[in-house]
């Protein structure tokens, strides 16, 4: 893949994961959307995890730093769906993923 092309995915998954962050509105009424916008929005926050732990952690240690807060769990979506999910998103993370790339 060419480098524009790369920079173009990393601008479009950074401004994805800006938008559904946990904590954001948009989070919180799709987590009064029902159980399967719960499960939906648990599987994304899973997916996006280990990018928003290091988004929080800059945030506790060097707080004005970054533009935006972000937290790991939506505490409005307290539900098994939403648990379910996130747990599942958890699992098949980026970095999970990566890892697995170099055993193949």
């Amino acid at each position: 893949m060419k480098h524009p092309a790369r920079l173009a995915i990393l601008a479009l998954i950074a401004f994805a994961l800006a938008a559904c962050v946990a904590g954001s509105s948009e989070s919180v009424h799709a987590a009064s959307g029902g159980m399967f916008s719960q499960f939906c929005l648990g599987l994304w926050h899973g997916i996006i995890g280990p990018i928003t732990l290091i988004v929080e952690i800059i945030n506790r240690l060097l707080p004005r730093l970054l533009p935006w807060r972000a937290h790991l769990y939506e505490t409005q979506a307290a539900g098994a769906a939403y648990d379910l999910g996130f747990c599942i998103g958890l699992s098949g993370s980026p970095a999970y993923l990566w890892s697995r790339r170099g055993r193949r």
